[in-house]
């Protein structure tokens, strides 16, 4: 488990995810996630066989905010042709964290 933060402050716990394996299942079958899901390297994902909506967050080469999104269960979410990594987290977990396009965000492992 690791840490997100934003600006020294600790928003939320993550999985940091980067195995072709791991990075196809995501948070398939999952009945929720408490904090956030990073998954690279990724350009886009779908929310097929998933039971919540999420918040995406597309992230750059520096891990800067370039897009954000809601996604129902059963979308595609499309790719972003700028990002190399894609953070999710459950739907309205980016409200309570204050998360925007622009943040520049840091993982600690």
């Amino acid at each position: 488990m690791a840490w997100l933060l934003r600006g020294g402050d600790v928003l939320a716990s993550v999985e940091v995810v980067r195995s072709p394996a791991r990075r196809g299942i995501g948070l398939i079958g999952r009945r929720g996630i408490g904090g956030g899901l990073l998954i690279e390297p990724c350009r886009g994902i779908h929310t097929f066989g998933m039971r919540f909506a999420i918040d995406v967050a597309y992230l750059d080469r520096s891990r800067v905010v370039i897009a954000v999104a809601r996604v129902r269960p059963f979308r595609v979410g499309l790719p972003r042709r700028r990002a190399r990594s894609v953070l999710e987290a459950e739907a309205g977990a980016f409200e309570r964290w204050h998360l925007a396009v622009g943040d520049a965000l840091e993982v600690r492992e």
